[in-house]
């Protein structure tokens, strides 16, 4: 697509159509009820954002939320959905599994009630069924959550018996069950009920909800197999204190997907693929290969400086220009290589590859309120997950980790003549433990031909089955110690200022036992240091009729760089890179019209990293983005409710900027004039140069828009269109995936008791790919969505 704007002139036109709109006021306008909006108006307090009572309206930072009523109609079934209705949101591959979001380029976390939850990247699929709302909150997290990551998080917020506008509980008993069904084996069944109660004497609201999922897959050799419960109890113990606790079990059964492999721009355009099986190298004959079996059989993983290259044109050449000895490389090619055409359902996953994960949350808070109105809110969360992956193209991990967090809140409200202030004191504990195993040596993508299924040629003998011969083994633990302030000052003029600190202290400490490693030295290796960081933010916003509040942020962030299991490297904690700070500089304009009907966000922002040296390159790359997000909801009528969102986001790798390169995979279409399938019987490594540092797979423009109808007759139809610009698939630039538009459409109807909804998915088939790992793998790999499918829901309320 070609570029007219740059993000700012965007906003700057944005804001200046949305600023004519300002005078169509309440007189010249008809009244208009705001009923059936979905919840899509920002109207209720959001704490999830700095931890006060401000609306989306009066927070100054660009941040969503996406009610379980718009979930509902909509038929959302995972978070890679939310970005419909969520600007700045885009999830490339993770493996197939939608664990996370990426918000403003880099990976987002999740929190729980405003708590973070354990690093899950691609661990599982964050399940959303269980949510009266999310909360998508762009940017680092405020002072008063601990040290984030830059991108940004979401916060999930479960059903509750607990009216949030007004603090009481619902009335009745209340319930619903739910099936879902569609195309490939789409199986979902829900239930929940919640309502008042009376437990000692005291008023108790609970909420209980629960989830079996047993599905197919579009993908061969793929499945899904989860149960989700969740409770929720909120006790009032006497006037001035509550108790609220619940907790979530998820156990998830299913795998990860690398989707395509042999990656070229023609297998891309035309799904031509390049057959052929490398030469056996299971001598053993016990249908794996060991690593031992890959070190005897010759298996090379040659080095190529200056990526892409388009001068080598033979195997000789290739050992010439990596230094190999002549010949060293002839016997990694397909002994049979052919050409073919393969479906998007044809993926590298074999039959028994696993992805299982089961975590546990818990959460106990206790809410005093004292007769002079100061607030304490104590807030104690566990969460644990044992999760173990497998895949037979030579990778397996596993976590087994917990979090303890206990954080006080002390809160108060001051009124002065003119002013409103609000304070916030917290004193917190996060205690993290954590031991993890990776296995990615000899983890060849090639060697598997999509056109058959895995066989003794690509499987590989894993470690998390034999528990030995890990790449990487962490087993540790790190404790933070926090103390934030946080003030928020109104004035009645509409001059808002809001400020805060934190100060964090964090313990570190782990060790690498060697004799679980392939390549382990005579010792274990043991790190151990203490971190410290500030964090602050200063925002300063002013509210002026008829609607409209700009804003202006600055923020400064620590960040804690964990891997996928929150572990942490020895050697980054020795190397001072396991702790870091994020910066954020932005402005906005916030608005609300036509009789508080339509909503309207603007932002512009760059936030970056401080040291590029200090990242994960899973979970929490070191970055520079710069982008702009527009988002406006607007309840046309009491019948019509409409979304918009426009993103334009350009995210760089500032470690690749200072290398002035960097180290990937290498597929065949960045060495496009060697033979097909010359190297498949391994990998090619090589250092991408020159490059502008630009996160691959990440598209600069986003646009999408929502609508729904209520014929007020208990029929109701809504759409949806997301529109995502073309990106290359890996960070050499050799290969472009298309740009693609998606259509959804669905029709609900709806009785006293009964919900029926249906919904078609990508309505015109579109072909279309993300991107699977880009910064590493992803010029051997890529993933093919989903092509036009149906989803139907019924539901018996109560």
């Amino acid at each position: 697509m070609t570029r007219k704007f740059t993000a700012f002139s965007r906003v700057a036109v944005a804001t200046a159509v949305l600023s004519v709109l300002a005078p169509l006021h309440a007189e010249e306008m008809e009244e208009i009820v705001v009923v059936g909006d979905l919840g899509s108006l920002p109207g209720e307090n959001v704490k999830s954002v700095f931890g006060f009572n401000k609306s989306l309206l009066e927070t100054p930072r660009s941040a969503s939320t996406v009610s379980s009523e718009q979930m509902e109609r909509f038929n959302m079934g995972d978070i890679d959905e939310l970005i419909v209705l969520a600007p700045g949101t885009f999830t490339q591959s993770f493996f197939g599994v939608a664990g996370g979001l990426d918000v403003r380029g880099t990976p987002g976390e999740t929190y729980f009630r405003g708590v973070r939850r354990l690093d899950n990247p691609g661990n599982y699929p964050t399940p959303i069924g269980a949510s009266d709302r999310v909360d998508i909150v762009r940017g680092p997290a405020s002072p008063i959550y601990g040290p984030s990551k830059i991108g940004g998080y979401l916060n999930f917020n479960p059903k509750s018996a607990r009216i949030e506008e007004n603090g009481s509980f619902i009335e009745s008993n209340t319930g619903a069950m739910s099936y879902t069904t569609g195309n490939w084996d789409k199986s979902i069944l829900t239930a929940e009920v919640g309502g008042p109660a009376e437990v000692l004497g005291k008023n108790l609201g609970y909420y209980l909800y629960g989830e079996l999922e047993n599905s197919g897959s579009y993908y061969n050799n793929s499945a899904t197999d989860q149960t989700l419960v969740q409770a929720s109890f909120d006790l009032d113990w006497s006037d001035n204190t509550r108790l609220q606790f619940g907790g979530m079990y998820h156990q998830y059964e299913g795998n990860q997907i690398a989707g395509w492999n042999r990656l070229t721009q023609d297998l891309i355009d035309n799904g031509t693929y390049i057959t052929g099986s490398p030469a056996p190298l299971d001598t053993s004959g016990d249908g794996s290969i060991s690593h031992q079996e890959y070190f005897a059989g010759g298996v090379l993983t040659p080095f190529l400086f200056g990526v892409p290259n388009s001068s080598i044109s033979s195997v000789a050449e290739l050992e010439a220009a990596t230094g190999e000895n002549p010949g060293a490389l002839a016997g990694m090619g397909l002994i049979n290589p052919g050409v073919s055409k393969i479906d998007g359902s044809d993926v590298l996953v074999a039959a028994d590859d696993e992805l299982v994960n089961d975590v546990l949350t818990l959460y106990f808070d206790i809410i005093h309120t004292t007769d002079n109105d100061w607030e304490f809110r104590n807030q104690l969360f566990y969460e644990a997950y044992e999760n173990n992956n497998e895949n037979a193209y030579g990778f397996s991990q596993f976590h087994d980790s917990y979090v303890i967090e206990d954080k006080l809140v002390i809160s108060k409200q001051f009124q002065f003549d003119s002013m409103l202030a609000s304070v916030q004191i917290s004193p917190s504990i996060r205690y993290t433990d954590f031991e993890h195993g990776d296995d990615f040596i000899n983890e060849y993508f090639d060697r598997r031909d999509l056109t058959g299924p895995s066989t003794a040629v690509d499987r590989r003998l894993l470690a998390t089955r034999i528990d030995d011969d890990y790449s990487d083994y962490n087993v540790g633990d790190y404790t933070d110690y926090g103390f934030a302030v946080m003030g928020d000052f109104t004035w009645e003029n509409g001059l808002s200022v809001l400020l805060g600190a934190r100060y964090d202290l964090i313990e570190m400490e782990s060790s690498t036992p060697v004799d679980k490693q392939l390549f382990g030295g005579a010792t274990d290796i043991k790190e151990s240091d203490d971190f410290d960081g500030i964090s602050w933010t200063a925002s300063v916003s002013y509210e002026f009729g008829p609607g409209l509040i700009p804003y202006i942020t600055a923020s400064e962030q620590s960040t804690v760089i964990a891997g996928q299991g929150a572990d942490i490297d020895p050697g980054n904690i020795a190397s001072g890179g396991a702790f870091d700070q994020s910066e954020l500089q932005e402005i906005g304009l916030k608005g609300s019209l036509l009789e508080d009907t339509l909503y309207f966000a603007i932002s512009a922002y760059k936030q970056e990293r401080t040291d590029f040296s200090a990242q994960s390159i899973v979970t929490n790359q070191s970055t520079e983005t710069k982008g702009g997000e527009i988002e406006v909801r607007w309840v046309v009528t009491e019948q019509l409710v409409m979304t918009f969102g426009y993103s334009n986001i350009e995210v760089t790798n500032l470690e690749t900027v200072n290398s002035n390169g960097r180290f990937s995979f290498v597929g065949a279409q960045d060495v496009p004039n060697l033979p097909a399938g010359a190297l498949y019987g391994g990998a090619l490594f090589g250092f991408v140069t020159p490059t502008d540092g630009v996160r691959a797979g990440m598209p600069e423009e986003i646009f999408s828009m929502t609508g729904t109808y209520d014929f007020l007759n208990g029929w109701a139809v809504s759409g949806s269109v997301v529109d995502v610009d073309s990106v290359t698939s890996g960070v050499s630039g050799s290969v472009e995936l298309p740009s693609y538009t998606l259509f959804n459409l669905g029709v609900v109807y709806e009785t006293e008791n009964w919900v029926f909804n249906v919904t078609g998915k990508n309505l015109t088939d579109e072909e279309y790919f993300r991107s699977n790992f880009p910064n590493l793998f992803g010029s051997q790999i890529v993933l093919p969505e989903l092509p036009r499918h149906f989803q139907a829901r019924v539901q018996y309320r109560f």
